[in-house]
């Protein structure tokens, strides 16, 4: 059973974590699973870049985004080569260790 690694991220998961993840499921159910709180104002529906993540390590071992995904992630806030939407992006056999970035861009809260 492939393993998740998420970094430490200041609020939402100081001391980082490693869990166990299920192939095929979504980076962000894992974290939500494991109750790393990760941002998903769309509900996982992939019309928002709350759930942005970079892939550090196993990033190759994904399915490539789709072009809805790649047209969002354009929008997220410090996007990088490995970055990708954590609830479009499932986990393969492969471990990951995945960094959940400092800020997100939420249009929803944003509005307010």
């Amino acid at each position: 059973m492939p393993q998740v690694i998420f970094l430490p991220h200041e609020t939402i998961c100081p001391e980082g974590a490693v869990v166990e993840a299920n192939p095929g499921e979504s980076i962000c159910d894992v974290a939500l699973r494991n109750d790393i709180e990760i941002e998903h104002a769309c509900e996982k529906s992939c019309a928002c870049t709350t759930c942005h993540v970079i892939v550090r390590e196993g990033y190759d071992s994904l399915e490539e985004a789709d072009e809805l995904e790649d047209d969002l992630l354009d929008k997220a806030w410090g996007l990088e080569p490995e970055s990708r939407l954590s609830c479009q992006a499932l986990v393969a056999e492969q471990d990951l260790v995945v960094e959940i970035p400092k800020y997100t861009i939420n249009q929803v809260s944003e509005r307010h």
